[in-house]
């Protein structure tokens, strides 16, 4: 699998159009690319060192968006989603049938709840829809930037390297399209409040208290060994 050209910088992953990886740790100095500077690529910036969705005492993900505009400077999309935003939502993918379901089933809530009108699944591999599908599928909804949201908990080498090396080759059709492939969900306080409910749950379920959750419904999973 061909790798992403990245650069990582005060915690943050560049992010260009080229097709390799190298790493780029330059001296801390909080400076990052100016709004107006000028550059020959096309970079998306993800600040990791700042958390605006939620506090976090460990390494917080969030990010900041810097485009390349016509005149060769950056602009910064500080407004969130547009409606010309297209959402791909990324998982691993699975044999298991069940387990891509589910995917669906997130981003029609993901979908419901936000309002964002192009809202796409996608798994990294052993199913469909794949990312490059998911991405034209976005285009042909009218979207002018793809936004590529790993859910995946970590930053391991599918966030490094693969999902940006399999977006970059799915944008290769699409230059006029810009992208970016955002943080995992990492360390966010909402988390602690999801996997102290799924414990609850579940423990409630053993207890005789409540049904099995969606997630283990059918599998005799959620029980005492």
């Amino acid at each position: 699998m061909k790798q992403f050209d990245g650069k990582e910088r005060d915690g943050a992953v560049l992010l260009s159009r080229n097709t390799h990886m190298w790493p780029f740790r330059p001296k801390p100095d909080h400076s990052s690319v100016n709004e107006t500077g000028t550059n020959s690529h096309s970079w998306a910036f993800v600040n990791f060192s700042k958390l605006q969705g939620g506090p976090s005492r460990g390494r917080n993900l969030s990010g900041r968006l810097f485009i390349r505009n016509g005149d060769g400077g950056f602009t910064q999309n500080l407004h969130g989603v547009g409606v010309r935003d297209g959402i791909i939502i990324v998982d691993h993918g699975s044999r298991r049938k069940e387990s891509n379901l589910m995917l669906n089933e997130f981003v029609a809530m993901f979908r419901e709840k936000t309002g964002y009108p192009i809202v796409e699944p996608a798994h990294m591999e052993l199913a469909e829809p794949s990312i490059r599908d998911s991405f034209d599928a976005c285009i042909q909804q009218g979207a002018n930037r793809v936004i590529v949201s790993p859910f995946f908990l970590f930053p391991g080498r599918h966030w490094y390297q693969d999902i940006p090396s399999l977006t970059a080759e799915a944008a290769k059709e699409h230059p006029d399209v810009s992208y970016i492939v955002t943080a995992p969900l990492g360390l966010h306080e909402l988390l602690v409040d999801v996997v102290n409910d799924r414990i609850k749950h579940c423990l409630s379920h053993v207890a005789g208290d409540a049904d099995e959750c969606p997630v283990c419904a059918g599998t005799s999973k959620c029980r005492l060994y």
